[in-house]
C-alpha cells in the first residue's frame, strides 16, 4: 500500500542545465529529494523532526528512468509516493513531469533503510508506518 502523491512544483534553474539548456541529469535526483521532503512534510513529520526523534532514512537504492529533457524555466511536477516494502525499509516513487503539458520527463525510485543514531539498522517507527499506509 502506498500514501496519496506528494506534488511538487518547481522551475528548471539555469544552474541545473548544461549549455544546451538540458537539465543535467544528477538534478533529477535532488528533485527526487524535494519531493520526499514535502511528502513528510505534508504529513506532518518532516526530517528533523525524524532525527530529533532518533531515525535517519538513508539512501540504499537510487534509480530514475529519463523519458525526455526537461529545459531551461520549465516548470516540473514531481509527483512522490512512498510505502513500506520491510519492517526496515521504505520506497518512495518518483514522477517527474512538465507542468504545461504534462510530458512525462522521469520516472524513480529511492529504497531507503531505517537506522537509528548510531546507524543500526531498526525497525520503522510506527508513526511513520501510518504515514507510508
Amino acid at each position: 500500500m502506498s500514501t496519496s502523491p506528494s506534488i511538487s512544483r518547481l522551475r528548471v534553474r539555469y544552474a541545473e542545465t548544461d549549455t544546451m539548456g538540458v537539465v543535467y541529469y544528477a538534478n533529477y535526483f535532488v528533485w527526487f529529494e524535494v519531493g520526499r521532503t514535502d511528502l513528510l512534510r505534508q504529513s506532518g513529520w518532516d526530517y528533523r523532526e525524524m532525527e530529533r526523534e532518533g531515525f535517519a532514512l538513508p539512501v540504499i537504492e537510487a534509480h530514475c528512468t529519463y523519458r525526455q529533457s526537461a529545459k531551461y524555466d520549465d516548470e516540473i511536477d514531481v509527483r512522490t509516493t512512498g510505502e513500506i516494502v520491510s519492517p526496515v525499509r521504505v520506497k518512495f516513487t518518483y514522477e517527474v513531469v512538465r507542468a504545461a503539458d504534462a510530458a512525462p520527463l522521469a520516472n524513480g525510485t529511492t529504497v531507503h533503510a531505517t537506522v537509528d543514531r548510531t546507524g543500526r539498522p531498526c525497525r520503522l517507527p510506527e508513526r511513520a508506518r501510518t504515514i507510508l499506509s
